[in-house]
C-alpha cells in the first residue's frame, strides 16, 4: 500500500524547492517518483506544428518534472507541518460482512489523512 497518492497535500524536505508545498498529481510507481503541482518546475521546447485549425503550436513552456518520493513528506491536516504516516486497521461492516480496512494516519498529530 502506497503511503502518498494521487491528490495528497505534501511539503518538498530537500532539493532546490524545499518548503514549497503542492497537491500530488501524478504517482509513478516503477521509478518511485510523484510530480507534485507548482514544484521541480522545468523548461520543456516543444517541436513547433500546426493543429487542425491552423494555429501554431510549440515554444517553450514550464511543465512540472518528477521528484522523488523520499524528498517530500504529507502535510499533517491539523497542523500544516511535514509529519510520517502510519496505518490503523478498522473493521467495517458492508452488505452483511464484516471487512478490515486500513485507514492512513498522520503519526504526528494521530488523525486520518
Amino acid at each position: 500500500m502506497a503511503k502518498i497518492k494521487k491528490g495528497d497535500q505534501v511539503i518538498v524536505i530537500s532539493g532546490r524547492d524545499k518548503g514549497k508545498t503542492g497537491r500530488v498529481l501524478e504517482v509513478l510507481k516503477d521509478s518511485d517518483r510523484l510530480v507534485v503541482e507548482g514544484v521541480q518546475r522545468v523548461t520543456k521546447h516543444t517541436k513547433v506544428g500546426q493543429s487542425q485549425r491552423g494555429a501554431r503550436t510549440g515554444g517553450i513552456e514550464t511543465v512540472e518534472a518528477p521528484i522523488h518520493v523520499s524528498n517530500v513528506m504529507i502535510v499533517d491536516p491539523e497542523t500544516k507541518k511535514g509529519t510520517r504516516v502510519g496505518y490503523r486497521e478498522e473493521q467495517v461492516e458492508r452488505d452483511g460482512r464484516t471487512k478490515t480496512v486500513r485507514i492512513r494516519v498522520a503519526k504526528r498529530s494521530g488523525k486520518d489523512i
